[in-house]
């Protein structure tokens, strides 16, 4: 995040050696400009966590569900070749002095091997959130699409920890409600929870707070992220995020994903992926329910 400091012409040094009336003339900047840390890898209300949860009556313990998730995630994540969507984008912030706001409408368009490409087809408002925030948002997702960074954030149990604290029926069928807890201090880490659907393995809901706080001018971050299935894959199709800053003011970010479009053939491969997925997770599923006799061989 230093080299996103010193593009944008400011780094976190000059502002910790900046007198004070300064700081306060450029609190906007800081404001939004922290809001870009907080959501660079994320897409991916605060953290809720059980105090001494009962025992939980569910088909799989919580190593079966995140070894399920981790597989499937994989899975889609290759079967998806192609696909591509419009989002929304619009940030309020409000403080002692004054508010900004804007919104800016991008078309994205995903493809094996090259990646994410944005074209922005319009933005209006604050001039300061369209290149600070939104324009900043794009070349931080463009950028986590590495290897590196996608194994340092991803939803493993090399990253967090997991404790299955539920077993839910939804509309959407029975979920799985799990508390992730890092496995260390990392801004683009998180803590909170996290709701998998119980029959294909993905997760639906995320309610967390960033692991470490990204910067001291931030006091609390929370965020919501919301999936759909879009042609058997399961996509992002609302982000909040919130956070409240240390000098004064309360800045609130919202993403809204519409219009998806997933090219056939990446349904095609998933189908065939999961004949041979779904196989393995019936004989899991019936191996936790079936005792083992001690003379078994």
């Amino acid at each position: 995040m230093k080299d996103k400091n010193a593009q944008s012409g400011t780094s976190l040094a000059h502002y910790s050696a900046t007198p004070i009336f300064k700081l306060l003339r450029n609190r906007h900047e800081f404001a939004l400009a922290f809001m870009v840390i907080i959501m660079a890898s994320w897409q991916p209300a605060g953290a809720q966590h059980a105090s001494n949860p009962a025992e939980v009556n569910a088909p799989l313990t919580a190593e079966q569900v995140v070894s399920n998730l981790v597989r499937m995630n994989r899975e889609r994540q290759e079967a998806l070749q192609a696909y591509q969507g419009t989002r929304t984008y619009r940030v309020n912030y409000k403080g002692f002095t004054g508010s900004r706001s804007a919104e800016m409408i991008v078309d994205m368009k995903y493809e094996v091997p090259e990646g994410k490409a944005f074209t922005v087809q319009s933005a209006t408002g604050s001039k300061l959130i369209i290149d600070k925030v939104f324009k900043k948002l794009l070349e931080a997702e463009k950028e986590a699409q590495g290897a590196l960074a996608q194994r340092r954030t991803a939803l493993n149990s090399d990253n967090y920890a997991f404790k299955l604290i539920g077993y839910e029926e939804s509309s959407a069928g029975p979920m799985y409600v799990l508390d992730v807890e890092p496995r260390r201090k990392d801004k683009f880490l998180y803590r909170g929870r996290v709701w998998v659907n119980a029959e294909e393995f993905a997760v639906v809901r995320l309610q967390a707070e960033p692991a470490k706080n990204p910067s001291f001018w931030t006091k609390k971050s929370k965020i919501v992220q919301v999936y759909s299935k879009v042609n058997d894959f399961w996509l992002p199709t609302y982000n909040q995020s919130v956070s409240d800053i240390r000098l004064g003011g309360h800045a609130e970010l919202t993403i809204e994903y519409q219009r998806y479009e997933v090219r056939g053939d990446s349904v095609e491969n998933l189908t065939t992926t999961r004949r041979s997925a779904g196989a393995l997770l019936d004989l899991e599923a019936i191996a936790v329910r079936t005792p083992v006799s001690a003379n078994a061989r």
